[in-house]
């Protein structure tokens, strides 16, 4: 019995953070590992990177102009429809503010936030940043100063071992996301709900 009640659970997460149903699940999962940790449970959780636009060149152009570029303008209505159903979990999607930015270097950060036993900060400021404050996570000056706010001294993971883990992510087959795992079962694909979240902690 004692053994069990030291187990660590490991969540493994493949994300981006320009994704909106990778940030609800991001939400809805960490609701649930709050009330595993309330409990005395103890859980790490993995962030994998993924790109939804690795080729992509943006340079903080307004994210609903781009989308409906690469889409069509029907990408616009869905949006607002995201942004309405976020606010039942208590998220703001400003689509209005948003820009659309590449991940890499965001990815970077992540990477050395959880080097340093930060990597659940750093995921919650990097989707508030990009989809609540509008901030160009792409640009340096605004990843050194989200660096700074969650206690990160500097960006340092190697970019060569990003490249190797977001080859390996695709090379697993996965071409979108969220993808989350509970001990290495079967991957939970999509946004699910907490209570589904819930109940995969508590089986893990």
């Amino acid at each position: 019995m004692e053994q069990s009640e030291d187990r660590t659970a490991t969540v493994e997460f493949v994300l981006d953070v320009i994704c909106a149903a990778s940030y609800i699940a991001y939400v809805r999962l960490e609701r649930a590992i709050e009330r595993v940790r309330a409990d005395g449970g103890k859980v790490d959780v993995v962030f994998r990177p993924f790109q939804l636009a690795p080729d992509a060149a943006f340079d903080g152009e307004p994210l609903l102009e781009v989308l409906a570029g690469m889409f069509g303008s029907h990408v616009v209505a869905e949006t607002r429809q995201a942004a309405a159903d976020a606010v039942q979990d208590g998220v703001t999607l400003d689509y209005g503010r948003a820009v659309a930015a590449d991940t890499f270097e965001a990815h970077r950060l992540i990477r050395s936030a959880a080097s340093r036993g930060l990597g659940e900060a750093a995921v919650e400021r990097l989707f508030r940043a990009h989809f609540t404050d509008g901030l160009n996570i792409a640009d340096p000056a605004t990843l050194e100063r989200l660096a700074a706010e969650i206690g990160v001294d500097t960006n340092d993971a190697p970019a060569g071992q990003l490249r190797n883990d977001l080859a390996r992510v695709r090379a697993a087959g996965i071409r979108s996301v969220p993808q989350i795992s509970f001990d290495g079962g079967r991957p939970l694909s999509g946004t699910q709900s907490e209570t589904t979240y819930a109940k995969a902690l508590q089986a893990a």
